[in-house]
């Protein structure tokens, strides 16, 4: 694993926030905003909204704003950077303890539509209806995806591999947890996967695969790209895929991404990220893959998990 180009000046952000690299892995970097910061945010910010925010869009910018502001105008830049800077690409945001009472399930809304405004604008997640998404885990769950299922792992993937709307990043966001033990986050990025050359070479690394969700998505047309859909500006490769829902049409397709996934999942260079209460993952979609490890069995388990995905700035279409 090669890292050693990854260098971010703490020096250069001084105003309300501070970063530096996640232990585990450099690439990660670790944002924190300061107490001072996340007080002032809950004094302007709150005041405004969810109810407002889900109804007028406009305000979610203007709630991106007061958070820039309190940062003298350099988080959003900060933030942009990272997530776009290949050798980096995401970011672990966390919050210093404030001595306040505040409805905190307004202000991690709040907070995480300002993050998602600050670096592009999200899609309709079709699964909750609305621009970001809540959704829980329990101990014991029948859905139709890995999703919420808690006594497994859900594998390696890239968010948005069957809708139309470009997914450039995701949020995930934790909300709430009890009796919670394992179901860490599980990131590779796309550069440290030792395989990636082999797929990305493969005769079938740009040819089209079927995409299809299940019905709880709430989405009803197929999707049709590679995995491998594009490349940087370096020539260097994005990828989108997702193991759950490819639909291969012959023989040679499904052996493809049998071999893809398995070389994925014994890939040394993942690792586990524990995201506290509060706490959001951002991460550029196309150059890392994420997963959940399983939690360990408990009646009493429960995590909820608020999430946005969308697109960059410019990458961001009217809708017909």
């Amino acid at each position: 694993m090669n890292t050693s180009v990854i260098k971010i000046d703490n020096a250069a952000s001084p105003y309300g926030f501070s970063v530096a690299p996640y232990a585990g892995n450099p690439r990660l970097q670790v944002i924190k905003l300061t107490s001072a910061t996340v007080k002032e945010f809950i004094e302007q910010a709150l005041p405004i909204g969810v109810q407002a925010i889900e109804y007028k869009p406009f305000l979610r910018f203007h709630v991106a704003s007061i958070l820039n502001s309190l940062t003298n105008n350099t988080l959003g830049d900060l933030l942009l950077n990272t997530i776009k800077n290949r050798a980096t690409g995401a970011f672990l945001l966390q919050c210093e303890p404030v001595a306040a009472e505040y409805d905190e399930l307004e202000f991690n809304i709040l907070l995480s539509t300002a993050i998602s405004h600050l670096i592009g604008v999200p899609n309709l997640d079709a699964m909750y209806g609305k621009y970001y998404a809540r959704f829980s885990v329990k101990n014991e769950d029948n859905s139709d995806s890995y999703l919420r299922q808690a006594h497994r792992r859900m594998e390696l993937h890239n968010d948005g591999t069957y809708v139309k709307e470009r997914t450039d990043w995701v949020i995930m966001q934790k909300i709430a947890e009890e009796n919670m033990e394992g179901g860490d986050s599980l990131i590779l990025h796309v550069d440290e996967w030792q395989d990636l050359e082999k797929f990305y070479n493969h005769p079938l690394a740009k040819e089209d695969i079927q995409w299809a969700p299940p019905a709880s998505k709430n989405i009803t047309y197929k999707m049709q790209h590679p995995v491998f859909f594009e490349e940087d500006q370096n020539g260097r490769p994005k990828m989108l895929y997702i193991d759950q829902f490819a639909e291969p049409l012959n023989m040679r397709q499904g052996q493809y991404l049998y071999e893809m996934g398995n070389s994925l999942e014994a890939e040394e260079n993942t690792f586990n990220v524990r995201v506290p209460v509060g706490s959001m993952l951002v991460m550029n979609n196309h150059v890392w893959l994420h997963g959940r490890d399983k939690f360990v069995a408990d009646k009493g388990l429960y995590r909820e998990l608020l999430r946005q995905r969308g697109a960059y700035y410019e990458n961001a279409k009217l809708k017909p």
